[in-house]
């Protein structure tokens, strides 16, 4: 890995884990600014987690306040269009790279009716960012008409594979709802896989077991939006997150973080 990436990559890996607590806060292209980034900056303020991902609009006007690494996002559709499915590329590199973000991400549909654009787009943004020097995060989702579910195991190692074959240093992805069908995922992906956190929960402790499972399975780390910026507490639920991802702790462990006044002292 050259200099600069190397230098960019630390920004969002810890080094003692080897690990990542990312926090996706892009959804405003998606669904518009729902509960948590409907004022982002505030919600930004209460989050100390290891980067975030933002557009590049959002990121220019925070770029001053965001004191953790900060991902751009270069693809995008909406709730709105004809086929949500089909992302497309609303950013250049060397954007990102004027900017001063850490890492860049892209979002490909696996199974899409535009599959073969996004994979093909997926590949040219991987050579940019090796001749910029930049990490890339592939967000790869099994979305289509042949499949019949997103969290199946055989779809989404298939997809985190592609991502990894493309070049891409980190892959999102979801989780496949057990320790043993997750590490199938990591085992199948030559790069490090982080979790999404999908739909927002009702129960905390669901999304911390969640969380604990999949770095017992290998996940290189969590990338959760909407279960942290929706979230009563944003800030205590991401030191929880992190206490998991960064320091082994179990779901019940990570817990007490959320319990004012009773946080267990590691």
């Amino acid at each position: 890995m050259e200099t600069g990436k190397r230098r960019r990559m630390k920004k969002i890996v810890k080094e003692k884990s080897g690990r990542t607590v990312i926090v996706p806060m892009d959804h405003g292209v998606t669904v518009g600014p729902i509960h948590g980034i409907d004022v982002i900056e505030e919600t930004l303020s209460l989050i100390d987690a290891d980067a975030v991902v933002l557009h590049k609009g959002i990121a220019r006007k925070m770029a001053d306040r965001i004191k953790m690494g900060l991902i751009m996002h270069m693809s995008a559709s909406t709730a709105l269009g004809k086929d949500p499915n089909n992302k497309v590329i609303v950013a250049e590199v060397d954007e990102a790279i004027k900017m001063g973000a850490d890492a860049i991400s892209i979002h490909v549909n696996v199974g899409s009716d535009t599959e073969s654009r996004q994979l093909e787009l997926l590949g040219k943004i991987a050579k940019e960012a090796e001749e910029w020097g930049i990490p890339l995060i592939a967000m790869m989702y099994p979305r289509g008409e042949k499949v019949k579910h997103e969290h199946d195991v055989s779809a989404v190692k298939h997809a985190a594979r592609i991502g990894a074959e493309l070049g891409a240093d980190i892959i999102k992805t979801n989780y496949t709802g057990s320790i043993e069908s997750f590490a199938e995922v990591v085992d199948g992906c030559p790069v490090p896989v982080v979790i999404a956190g999908g739909p927002k929960v009702n129960s905390d402790i669901d999304l911390l077991n969640m969380i604990h499972e999949a770095i017992k399975a290998g996940a290189g780390g969590v990338a959760i939006g909407r279960n942290v910026f929706q979230h009563k507490n944003p800030e205590k639920i991401t030191k929880a997150i992190k206490r998991i991802v960064h320091d082994n702790w179990t779901a019940e462990m990570a817990l007490e973080v959320l319990y004012e006044g009773s946080m267990v002292i590691g």
